[in-house]
């Protein structure tokens, strides 16, 4: 796997265009070099909840995604979910005020989580799979309630893939769901090419599947990874657990 580093930057993307492609990519290249940083961060101590007004303080970022819509960045975080946009400062999105260990954009204003209540709500302590399709302003549930916790979440051609306590799941509908492999993962990416292509972060190294996750092997010579995003124009990015990106055409 050769790879390169690129610098982080954020331009506006034009839909529908191939600039808005690599004006996504580079939002998420952004992203995760900020993702790095508030995780060091919150290492440091205990995060503060959002202050009033639906201004935030970082602190606990689990996931990140791009709305194609908009080219906004999305943060799934141990307070909510939080909009970064191209333009003005972070805030939080709706009043759902729940830990979001696990979140991913299906589309535009279409997004996927999971994770736990926040304090005071009502339900199971999983929340499993939910669902927005208005922008993260309110959620449904769609499956797995009380059962899982989806820490990795992707959502590509057509299907959602979970790791909940290291297994692996896959489902074309959100609601029934197919076992795969027993990885343990810190992330995983799927191909835009080849919805069979699938890459995990391991502690051992960068793992790779060919058969639609149900099973990986390790990438000889790959850099140890522990965040990683396949874009639409075929690069993969990835953030070492020291900071440094790698990116691999």
């Amino acid at each position: 796997m050769t790879t390169s580093s690129r610098s982080t930057s954020r331009p506006s993307p034009i839909a529908g265009t191939r600039q808005s492609q690599k004006g996504r990519a580079r939002a998420l290249l952004a992203g995760l070099a900020l993702f790095t940083g508030v995780v060091a961060v919150a290492g440091c101590g205990g995060g503060s909840a959002p202050s009033e007004g639906g201004s935030v303080q970082l602190a606990h970022v689990h996931a990140l995604g791009v709305d194609p819509g908009t080219g906004d960045l999305y943060a799934g975080s141990h307070y909510g979910l939080i909009r970064f946009p191209q333009q003005g400062k972070p805030s939080r999105v709706g009043d759902l005020v729940q830990d979001f260990m696990g979140f991913t954009v299906v589309g535009p204003n279409h997004y996927l989580a999971s994770g736990h209540p926040g304090s005071g709500q009502d339900g199971p302590s999983n929340v499993g799979l939910i669902e927005s399709t208005d922008g993260g302003r309110s959620w449904q549930t769609r499956s797995l309630a009380g059962q899982a916790d989806f820490h990795v979440l992707k959502a590509r051609h057509g299907l959602v893939y979970g790791s909940n306590d290291g297994q692996l799941m896959a489902s074309k509908d959100g609601r029934t769901w197919d076992t795969r492999a027993s990885i343990a993962m810190a992330d995983l990416a799927v191909s835009p090419q080849n919805p069979e292509m699938l890459i995990a972060t391991t502690q051992q190294g960068l793992a790779r599947s060919t058969d639609g996750g149900r099973s990986f092997q390790l990438v000889a010579g790959a850099p140890r990874l522990q965040l990683i995003t396949w874009t639409d124009t075929g690069d993969l990015i990835g953030i070492a657990p020291e900071g440094t990106v790698h990116v691999s055409g």
